[in-house]
């Protein structure tokens, strides 16, 4: 990239009909074109110059759906690769940690080297499923787990190699920040929110997934007042990291470099954006775009790129050693509230494999309405549920849906368009779902779990395929796996997400007047609430700043007059001869 050019200035969309940002392998070869192509094509001979075909796409090959990736967004997705984590682990010996002392401070050596950092990583339960249902041999996602601990910190994985043999200092669990935010969500459903925060318009719809955040920014804005504020588990997961670590260590974000493993190509987005950033948290005042919450984002599949790179087998992984001992945490609090699960999770498949967001806002709902019962109705598909809980009596109490898929997607956002004005004069408002004596049933929703993969996040495309040639070799497939295969794949994939052992033991939360609150799906609401507001108050950040997040508009600038007004003088001038 040229240094005169950066990330900054590429704000066009690439559309599927001129380029595409699927594996560059995949595209037609391009041709060099001479000075004669940029003028006016001469057809002769009745023949038509040949025309290179444009590449072939689907909905499951677009990162955000009908070509609204930018080209600065292409460039910051190869940024974040596997490549780049062995790079940044070869730059210089990590920062070494002593610790802790007698008062539980902790000491960092290294500082007055630019280049040395700490490494953090943090997992999630899809990326753990999919890897799990690849080993095989009844690998239980929380086996898979372990296997990855050993990659990132054991001595026989990726300190085994590099120039500087570093490895990462702590391996977390993102279902710890996910169920903050399952009841930061439900809060913002049911409650005002934080510090008495407006919540968002009804319906409110999920945020996490950040292929329907682009999508929604970049072609439907009328629905951002929609989205939910609350930050993503992967975004959770950076703030807590960078804003604990920093503030315990006395150290700043950017020397904290921070590895996320996700199910999805789009979190390498998420972790691109700006309101992501220690910018939006951090009292620095400085007029700077901020340090990144998540440094980079690596998916299921890259996880096996990783080890291959550095000559590992991951399969061998799976082995009786014992798992590398983590370094404790600087706050006892916090720890517990990031290891306490260990790597699993468990919950009841009713929730979906995308988090469980609209699943335990419907349990709460029925928690708080003995007798209550919750009704399902099926939509055009397997992914569009609606949802309705009824008090005893029969009273409706809320009304929630699911959209899974951008096929799905489309017919939502399409009900929540609003009314235009008609330009004639005493014309009927047009062009929306609110139509004279038609009323969108998506209006009454009070929320929507919106999802960009059909079937959920376990279906992302960064997980694993069955069409892998390392699937196909290890479950004997010689070959082209068909649908059958790949449904019987996914069904695996699922299987493993839900391994979980159910006998683990759940945290019940004892409140100051000694009373015990009943786990909602195995979360205790109030211990999470108090764990937040422990967090906010040790690292003097207003609880808002670190939960919420926001979106914004973005408009495309191709298709558009760029001309200025000098240059449209000029050209009118030459048409002309001249004239001055």
């Amino acid at each position: 990239m040229s240094a005169i050019l950066s990330a900054d200035d590429l704000n066009d969309f690439i559309s599927p009909g001129v380029a595409c940002i699927k594996p560059v392998e995949t595209l037609p070869p391009s041709t060099t074109a001479d000075a004669s192509s940029l003028e006016t094509e001469v057809i002769l001979d009745g023949q038509q110059p040949e025309v290179a075909q444009p590449a072939k796409i689907t909905l499951t090959d677009c990162l955000a759906c009908s070509g609204c990736v930018t080209s600065a967004e292409a460039v910051l997705v190869s940024l974040q690769s596997h490549s780049e984590v062995l790079n940044t682990l070869d730059l210089g010996p990590s920062l070494d940690l002593l610790g802790p002392d007698a008062d539980g401070r902790y000491t960092v050596h290294g500082l007055e080297d630019e280049s040395r950092k700490l490494f953090v990583a943090s997992v999630s339960p899809q990326s753990r499923a999919s890897l799990a249902a690849t080993c095989g041999r009844n690998i239980t996602e929380k086996e898979a787990g372990q296997m990855i601990q050993r990659l990132l910190m054991g001595e026989e994985g990726l300190r085994a190699g590099g120039r500087w043999h570093n490895g990462f200092a702590w391996v977390f669990d993102t279902n710890a920040a996910r169920e903050a935010c399952l009841v930061l969500g439900s809060d913002e459903v049911l409650n005002e929110g934080i510090g008495g925060a407006s919540r968002p318009a009804k319906p409110i719809l999920t945020s996490s997934c950040p292929g329907w955040v682009c999508y929604a920014e970049k072609t439907h804005p009328y629905v951002l007042p929609h989205l939910s504020r609350v930050k993503s588990p992967q975004a959770l997961m950076g703030t807590l990291i960078k804003s604990t670590l920093s503030k315990f260590l006395g150290i700043s974000p950017d020397r904290i470099w921070h590895l996320a493993v996700m199910p999805c190509f789009d979190k390498k987005l998420e972790a691109s954006r700006e309101e992501l950033t220690d910018a939006a948290w951090a009292r620095t005042g400085k007029a700077s775009r901020g340090v990144r919450d998540v440094d980079c984002v690596i998916t299921s599949k890259e996880v096996l790129m990783l080890a291959e790179s550095r000559g590992i087998n991951f399969f061998d992984l799976a082995s009786s050693r014992p798992l590398p001992r983590q370094t404790p945490f600087p706050d006892a609090r916090i720890e517990k509230f990031l290891c306490s699960r260990g790597s699993s999770h468990s919950q009841s498949s009713a929730a979906g494999t995308s988090g469980g967001y609209l699943y335990f806002i419907l349990q709460e709902i029925k928690a708080r309405h003995p007798g209550s019962d919750i009704q399902t109705t099926k939509g055009r598909n397997a992914d569009v549920v609606e949802y309705t809980v009824t008090s005893a009596s029969g009273e409706v109490i809320f009304k929630a849906a699911k959209y899974y898929g951008f096929r799905n997607i489309q017919n939502l956002v399409r009900k929540l368009k609003p009314a235009s004005a008609s330009r004639i004069f005493g014309a009927r408002t047009a062009g929306s779902a609110r139509r004279t004596g038609v009323k969108s049933t998506a209006l009454d929703y009070a929320y929507v779990e919106v999802m960009a993969c059909p079937g959920g996040c376990t279906n992302g495309g960064g997980q694993i395929k069955v069409d892998d040639p390392v699937v196909m070799g290890r479950r004997g497939l010689s070959s082209k796996p068909g649908p059958s295969e790949q449904k019987e794949w996914l069904s695996l994939v699922d299987e493993a997400y839900f391994s979980a052992d159910e006998s683990e033991d759940v945290d019940v939360h004892v409140g100051a007047d000694g009373s015990q609150e009943v786990p909602v799906n195995g979360i205790s609401p109030s211990y999470a609430r108090d764990t937040l507001a422990y967090w906010a108050s040790t690292t003097g950040i207003a609880l808002d700043k670190l939960v919420y997040t926001s979106y914004r508009e973005v408009v495309s600038d191709v298709g558009k007059d760029k001309t200025t007004d000098t240059e449209r003088v000029i050209q009118l001038a030459s048409k002309v001869g001249g004239g001055w």
